[in-house]
């Protein structure tokens, strides 16, 4: 259904990938329908995350192929325009958010399991059934759309739908409690200013792992007590001296390559854990079972979060107490903002304006 004081066009625009890589076409494509389950957003704003580079590059192993063109994106956020006549709790003008899963089978022993839907045995992610959020109009399950509070920012809101998911989950993930240390590889990016963020308002005490000066100052302004800079300083020597000599309690690899993982098993506490949600482009790094024994380490993936866990992120948020740092750009300049996120020269969140 849809009111008579909403217009919707008959297509709109959005940035095709249309070969593997990081190039993408800026097209008109047509406004989809609606099924009866579903919502027909009109999307204002998409986060620009690490893992549409992998996906754009076919990178990363995917629930589905990849079929060629497709439209990358999957933190959305936007306004509700016409709703399916079997959709109830939404109406037209809803803030709405997007995340990366479309549909769960609701039936397998993940969906059941609370905090698991993301591991559906048959789930539909945005890209692999074909359109993303890097367009403006998107039709989404209505059992995976959010209600964004009032008062939280649209464009802010958008990163919430993945990278302040992911981050949040993976705190919960490492068991640790308030007055402990937590240490968070790439914490400059998207997801490190969330976990940051989410670190300080959950009384762990944050180390951040990053280099250059930009990122020394950003993780410092997002709540980390300490930095270290992993190209100009011995990492594992810094992390022991800032923790008494024992380590952090627990560490989330968000950084996409390999040695930050190495280098983690080498000072993580005794019986600490390592959540990894870094998709590192070799996907693979050497570990040192001896140490692992020896030390009583827990090493475990973490991919997004549950449904539940999503509204306490959009909680702290309502509530001022996480404020994620985002730079805005237009959807036409989606491949300038993909070739900086590949060369490590963002911080905070790219987030793109549609309507640019």
């Amino acid at each position: 259904m849809v009111s008579d004081t909403i217009t919707i066009p008959k297509t709109q625009k959005a940035q095709l990938t249309c070969k593997f890589g990081l190039e993408t076409e800026l097209t008109e494509i047509p406004v989809p329908e609606p099924k009866d389950d579903e919502l027909l957003l009109h999307l204002l704003y998409s986060g620009v995350c690490h893992s549409d580079v992998s996906i754009m590059k076919n990178a990363i192993p995917m629930p589905m192929p990849l079929t060629l063109p497709f439209a990358a994106g999957h933190e959305g956020a936007g306004i509700v325009v016409k709703i399916g006549k079997e959709v109830t709790g939404f109406k037209e003008g809803d803030r709405v958010g997007v995340t990366v899963v479309n549909r769960s089978c609701q039936t397998c022993e993940y969906c059941k399991r609370t905090g698991a839907e993301a591991f559906c045995d048959t789930p539909t992610h945005l890209t692999t059934g074909k359109w993303g959020t890097f367009q403006e109009y998107i039709t989404v399950s209505a059992l995976y759309a959010h209600k964004i509070p009032d008062g939280v920012d649209l464009a802010k809101a958008a990163p919430t739908q993945c990278a302040g998911w992911t981050i949040y989950r993976a705190l919960k993930e490492t068991n640790t409690r308030p007055g402990q240390f937590v240490a968070i590889n790439g914490a400059g990016g998207g997801l490190g200013s969330f976990g940051l963020q989410f670190a300080k308002a959950m009384g762990l005490r944050a180390i951040a792992i990053d280099f250059g000066q930009a990122k020394h100052d950003h993780c410092l302004r997002q709540g980390a007590e300490f930095f270290i800079d992993a190209q100009t300083q011995n990492v594992v020597e810094e992390m022991l001296k800032v923790t008494n000599g024992c380590g952090p309690h627990g560490v989330i690899n968000v950084a996409p390559s390999a040695k930050p993982l190495e280098d983690a098993l080498l000072y993580v506490r005794k019986t600490g854990t390592i959540v990894i949600i870094g998709l590192p482009d070799d996907a693979k790094f050497t570990l040192d079972t001896n140490l692992m024994v020896f030390k009583g380490v827990t090493i475990k993936g973490n991919l997004l979060g549950s449904r539940e866990d999503l509204d306490e992120v959009l909680q702290f948020m309502a509530r001022g107490l996480i404020d994620i740092p985002i730079e805005i750009m237009g959807l036409s300049e989606l491949p300038n903002a993909i070739k900086r996120l590949d060369n490590c020269q963002v911080n905070g969140r790219i987030v793109l304006d549609t309507s640019k």
